[in-house]
């Protein structure tokens, strides 16, 4: 339990370090058939800064942890990634995709926490 909290946090510190925005874990562990114990939701502005904080994620997780993502999908157009973690699963959306498909309302009852912007 405790890697999976350490890997949350590392994987915000990756989003962080390319000033990734409006972070928002949700809690998923109190769902019954939830597909995963942790979302991050994030954006970034642009297809390539997507891209920058997808590798991001990637370097920090190997470095602090020694953590390597299952699977990465959507690089090819980089406007929404998902990497699969086991038990988290992360999301780089850009804007106008993370509004269309609204992943922190789907799972309603999930605990979610917003992590503030740094500037």
């Amino acid at each position: 339990m405790e890697q999976t909290t350490q890997l949350v946090e590392s994987i915000t510190k990756g989003i962080q370090e390319k000033k990734g925005q409006h972070i928002v874990v949700a809690d998923l562990k109190s769902i019954e058939g939830a597909i995963c114990r942790y979302f991050v939701i994030c954006q970034g502005n642009s297809p390539s800064q997507v891209e920058a904080i997808t590798e991001s994620i990637g370097e920090t997780a190997r470095k602090e942890l020694g953590e390597k993502p299952a699977t990465v999908a959507g690089l090819e157009n980089a406007q929404w990634v998902a990497m699969d973690y086991g038990d988290v699963l992360v999301h780089v959306f850009l804007p106008d995709v993370r509004a269309y498909y609204d992943l922190e309302h789907l799972w309603d009852d999930a605990a979610l926490t917003e992590i503030p912007d740094l500037d």
